[in-house]
């Protein structure tokens, strides 16, 4: 048996679980037997991104679990993060010619 957790933050709160599965099981099966898709019923566990201690799991249904693992849910972005910064950026300049 091996122990791992799931996380889950969503906009309104976090979740964090402690899970034991079977030695050999896959990301995508820990988080089905985690009960987390009970408690977030809009997660689609089958085909959402994870992680493991921030580093994204291209494969989650081939990798096995490890003691210890933190396996993450992530959420899609609201907005491009390039995006901001260039608007941000721009908001920035124009306020700056004002004030000259």
């Amino acid at each position: 048996m091996v122990e791992v957790e799931v996380v889950y933050a969503a906009i309104d709160r976090q979740v964090l679980l402690s899970v034991t599965v079977p030695s050999g099981t896959n990301i995508r099966a820990a988080l089905l037997q985690s009960g987390i898709g009970q408690i977030f019923p809009e997660l689609d566990l089958a085909g959402c991104p994870v992680g493991i201690f921030g580093k994204v799991i291209v494969d989650a249904d081939k990798r096995s679990v490890q003691p210890g693992d933190r396996i993450e849910i992530y959420r899609p972005l609201v907005a491009d993060p390039k995006e901001v910064r260039r608007l941000r950026a721009a908001k920035a300049a124009e306020a700056k010619a004002r004030n000259q």
